[in-house]
């Protein structure tokens, strides 16, 4: 019988699992929060994407392949997606490429992911750690996701943003605007002007709200319904006679 890959490759089988528990999603959330806050505040406006800011953004994408692809379905589907963006992203310094197929890409990417999240985190099942990780992840990714659609209206539409924004930031350049209206705080430095700017970030807006309402209720009820499933077997386990070694009465 042939042995299995962990038993020939254990350094691969250790990594594996390394992904797949709560370090893998640990260390993506981390990425997510290096792209989103703390890459943007190291550059300055206006000055373009940057080749470390597309490698740590290619990391992302293929670290999160195989935290959340723990189905052999789910990464047979990642990882192709995240390969041609990955290609398409770091390509595009070598190879002339329109700024929105790098940006539609993207954004195809990031919405497998957030599809991914949002269904193992929102599935029935006991509240767990790695659960509340993947809220927080699920929530970071909403505002990376629109900061791309801001990014690719800006490169449609110019003038489609008045305030200290550059389209040619990319993704970067709408960062903060993008979590600003994410979480409906709106400072008013950054407005979108064009009509389809406009419907984006009213639909972010919506869609932060609703995201914490909706997660919020889902969470609760599998609380109660978790409660539910372990009252029964306290119960019985009350009822078993003292010294009593058989099976628990039903």
């Amino acid at each position: 019988m042939a042995s299995a890959p962990g038993d020939r490759w254990p350094a691969v089988a250790a990594l594996t699992r390394f992904w797949v528990d709560d370090k893998g999603l640990s260390l993506f959330s981390i990425l997510l929060l290096v792209v989103a806050f703390v890459l943007p505040a190291f550059a300055s406006p206006g000055s373009g994407r940057s080749l470390g800011g597309d490698v740590v953004y290619a990391f992302l994408l293929l670290s999160g392949v195989f935290a959340l692809g723990e189905r052999r379905l789910a990464r047979l589907v990642l990882l192709p997606v995240a390969l041609i963006t990955v290609a398409v992203d770091l390509g595009s310094r070598v190879v002339p490429v329109a700024e929105p197929w790098v940006l539609g890409t993207s954004l195809v990417s990031l919405l497998l992911f957030l599809a991914l999240v949002l269904g193992q985190t929102l599935r029935a099942g006991p509240i767990t750690f790695q659960r509340l990780q993947g809220a927080v992840a699920a929530y970071l990714l909403l505002g990376v996701i629109w900061a791309h659609a801001y990014a690719l209206v800006g490169a449609l539409r110019a003038g489609a943003f008045s305030g200290p924004v550059s389209p040619a930031d990319g993704p970067r350049g709408f960062y903060y605007f993008s979590f600003v209206t994410l979480a409906t705080l709106g400072y008013g430095d950054v407005l979108p002007v064009h009509p389809a700017a406009r419907s984006l970030a009213t639909l972010e807006a919506v869609t932060g709200t609703l995201y914490l309402a909706i997660l919020l209720a889902r969470l609760v009820s599998l609380a109660v319904a978790s409660g539910r499933g372990r009252a029964p077997t306290a119960r019985r386990r009350a009822a078993r006679p003292r010294g009593h070694s058989g099976p628990t009465p039903r």
